[in-house]
């Protein structure tokens, strides 16, 4: 425990100094749900009208749904660049030289995950606060054990994608392609309803669709049909890919 600790409290230090990073997981979700809002209100859909964001406003459907996006910010970018780097410098091959696990290694990760991602989304939850008038959650704790289960699945992803890629460059690329897909598909960017059936297929497969659906379950009392189940399932056999996979150098 005193050694996940330390090592947790190092690697939060080595993400601050990274300003990419902590834009992308700080700043850039807030910045585009601003810009969405200004764009689209958050009037729902009126009789006669086509059925957008699920039938609730658009801002009262972004809060929920961008509070998973901050999750995988931090867990999609931040984690495969970092491990990949330090795989890179040779610092995991130290850790393993002082008899740190990988699992000590993984949950220092975990645990600056949660850290961010929880500074990132009360961040995002003020500042809609004071602009925006929508819909509160239905379920406090709901929401809270659905982020904590996010924060777990997302940091299983991307603790997986840095155990596969060579360097923190390609994981970065890899990592910043694949949040931009899930941002434009992933139910955070436009409408679910506008896209279309090849656009809904992609979507289908990205982890950020079924984590938005999570979010509006315990938020708004909406249907998440399958999406505990797959999410969960991707979670699974993320972290069994991270661990068959992981390398120290």
């Amino acid at each position: 425990m005193h050694t996940l600790v330390r090592l947790s409290w190092v690697e939060l230090k080595l993400f601050l100094r990274e300003p990419l990073t902590v834009m992308f997981s700080l700043a850039l979700p807030l910045i585009i749900l601003f810009v969405l809002g200004g764009v689209f209100g958050n009037e729902p859909s009126q009789p006669g009208e086509q059925l957008v964001y699920r039938g609730v406003g658009a801002i009262t459907y972004y809060v929920p749904a961008y509070l998973a996006l901050v999750v995988a910010s931090v867990c999609v970018i931040s984690i495969p660049t970092h491990l990949a780097g330090n795989r890179e410098r040779g610092v995991l091959k130290r850790f393993h030289a002082s008899s740190v696990t990988a699992a000590a290694v993984a949950g220092a990760e975990l645990t600056v995950a949660f850290v961010v991602s929880a500074i990132s989304g009360v961040l995002l939850l003020i500042a809609a606060q004071l602009a925006y008038d929508f819909e509160p959650a239905d379920s406090i704790p709901g929401v809270l054990g659905v982020f904590a289960l996010l924060v777990v699945g997302f940091a299983a992803f991307g603790i997986f994608l840095g155990a596969v890629l060579p360097t923190a460059r390609a994981a970065q690329a890899v990592g910043m392609l694949v949040w931009f897909v899930m941002l434009f598909l992933g139910g955070a960017g436009p409408p679910p309803e506008v896209l279309t059936d090849a656009m809904r297929t992609v979507s289908d497969f990205t982890p950020l669709w079924h984590a938005v659906r999570m979010m509006h379950d315990v938020w708004l009392g909406l249907d998440a049909g399958l999406a505990w189940v797959i999410f969960g399932g991707i979670a699974v056999v993320s972290a069994g890919l991270g661990l068959r996979f992981f390398r120290w150098e």
